[in-house]
């Protein structure tokens, strides 16, 4: 009898595939996780058996009809109506990869949005079978009797699904106490043994936050989740403030090195636990974190009650220390008691590789100006939903000293630099200062415009890091050429945007646009109509970016 493994869930987790190919008719349905996703199952036609019950506000879903093979399957399938949440049977068809997967609400599931990824899947009514849906693996395969089944070599390699290196950051304060200090021991010990430590799958170490910050153990200290738990039992109370935000701008500078143990193209993880709230101020050790290439977790417990607020520096603590604000990497639990429910949970969040881009992402690793048109046949109403346009775009991005820079310049005949890429460093200041700018009026020279640009904005922040965007805005028609100097900024590796509102003509657009021009130039009758279109251009951006790391 022949069998096959196929990882699951990234969670060490295995499913035996029963002989015969899949989707045979010979073939009982394989029973998956909630979290089975399409690229865990390496079959270009396979039946699977959903689960019941499964959690609809975890399912991370990728797309409509089409799906990112990243998806969870069982989600996917109840988005498209194939299934309810009481589970079922389901026939997976795999799909080439492509570009811009649509976030669409259906049956109770909010997909997401994805510029691309490499393969794809779709899903309908499978065949009925009537094995239970437990989400449990299914085998018809036996052990031969009186013999024991000898040891995988999962063991030592550990879960090569779930690659990463990940620090713990516990808090050792007087706040958390001796007696909830073990108590976060424990959790965390639950969640490393879950992890599948070993050689080729993740490595962790551990560090105690208090008044100051100490690395217990680094990554290549242990590789095996026995020695870590010992490791992690035998790490005393400091006692002190809960200086997390030294901490974690420590363990980003120091923890995370070739000596300590980093892997090369291996996603970089801390996991911050705070009881209550931290005492120091944690959104710059945040954004030190992603400049490091480091992607932070907060576990929150026990949140303060409102006679506590006062004490709290920053209420809104957990969303600015974050990788990204979007829900992903945060995690709360009411207090250390009972933990166990939350360890799973937790796991799968960290072995969810594809959503580990926050070291370095279009929205915090980009340089975009914006040529605004003042000329005088766009009017100063129009003019202003030019700007709110440009607000819109701006806002959507990380902006910050080390982040995402945002400059804007004003033109006509002549030319006039609003702000630059220096000016301002946080989002609050650019948008406040995009929504001042006067309206100058006067004619149009969109071509010496890019020019002056070019050589004024972008020349001084030559060296930058950051990928460099200009998003042009114009209402008609330039005087001058536009061709050769939007040539010259795409040779100085400046990717343009072009957006023509009235009567600007096309020929202009995409004379000015990068490659491939259809993406890259937009056009609409009316100024309201700008709206729409900013969308496109965050995700146009996105795409490029993604583009030039690969």
């Amino acid at each position: 009898m022949s069998a096959a493994w196929i990882p699951a869930l990234g969670l060490g987790v295995c499913l035996l595939l029963l002989p015969g190919p899949a989707g045979s008719e010979g073939a009982a349905p394989i029973a998956i996780t909630c979290f089975t996703r399409g690229l865990d199952i390496r079959k270009e036609k396979a039946d699977v058996l959903c689960p019941g019950g499964c959690p609809l506000e975890e399912f991370s879903v990728y797309g409509n009809i089409v799906y990112a093979s990243v998806s969870s399957i069982c989600g996917a399938a109840v988005h498209r109506g194939v299934i309810s949440n009481s589970g079922g049977p389901v026939r997976v068809y795999s799909l080439p990869g492509r570009e811009n997967y649509s976030s669409v609400d259906a049956n109770g599931i909010q997909s997401q949005m994805l510029s691309r990824w490499s393969a794809s899947f779709t899903v309908t009514k499978g065949k009925s079978s009537t094995q239970e849906a437990t989400g449990q693996a299914v085998s018809t395969a036996h052990p031969p009797t009186g013999k024991r089944l000898k040891k995988t070599p999962e063991k030592k390699t550990g879960n090569k699904d779930c690659k990463a290196d990940i620090a713990f950051l516990i808090d050792g304060s007087f706040n958390i106490g001796q007696r909830r200090f073990n108590l976060q021991k424990n959790f965390v010990g639950k969640v490393a043994l879950m992890l599948g430590i070993g050689t080729e799958g993740p490595h962790v170490g551990l560090v105690q936050a208090s008044e100051h910050p100490k690395i217990e153990f680094y990554l290549k200290n242990f590789t095996s989740a026995k020695d870590v738990l010992f490791a992690i039992k035998e790490v005393g109370f400091r006692g002190g403030n809960s200086n997390t935000g030294k901490a974690l701008k420590h363990t980003a500078q120091k923890f995370f090195t070739v000596d300590a143990g980093v892997r090369k193209g291996i996603p970089k993880v801390v996991v911050v636990f705070i009881d209550g709230w931290p005492s120091d101020d944690i959104e710059e050790a945040g954004i030190v974190a992603r400049e490091f290439g480091v992607n932070v977790f907060i576990v929150s417990v026990a949140k303060p009650i409102p006679e506590e607020l006062g004490m709290v520096q920053d209420v809104t603590f957990v969303d600015k220390a974050v990788c990204r604000n979007n829900g992903f990497f945060s995690y709360h639990m009411p207090n250390w008691f009972g933990t166990t429910k939350y360890v799973k949970p937790l796991v799968q969040k960290l072995c969810t590789h594809e959503q580990m881009m926050c070291s370095k992402t279009c929205y915090n690793s980009v340089n975009i100006a914006f040529l605004i048109d003042g000329s005088s046949s766009v009017g100063d109403s129009n003019f202003r939903l030019m700007l709110e346009f440009v607000s819109n775009i701006a806002k959507t991005f990380e902006i910050s000293d080390i982040g995402a820079k945002i400059a804007a310049v004003q033109f006509t005949y002549d030319q006039r630099t609003e702000f630059s890429f220096t000016d301002y460093s946080t989002k609050e200041n650019v948008l406040a200062v995009i929504r001042n700018i006067r309206y100058m009026s006067g004619g149009t020279a969109t071509g010496d415009a890019i020019s002056f640009t070019v050589r004024n904005v972008f020349g001084p922040i030559r060296e930058s890091p950051n990928k460099n965007f200009l998003v042009i805005v114009t209402d008609g028609q330039s005087y001058d050429d536009v061709q050769g100097p939007a040539a010259a900024a795409h040779d100085a590796g400046i990717t343009i945007f072009s957006v023509g509102v009235a009567w600007a003509p096309l020929d202009d657009l995409k004379d000015m646009a990068s490659k491939p021009k259809e993406s890259h130039a937009f056009f609409t009758r009316e100024f309201t109509g700008l709206e729409p279109i900013v969308s496109d251009v965050i995700r146009g951006i996105c795409r490029d970016f993604l583009e030039s790391q690969q």
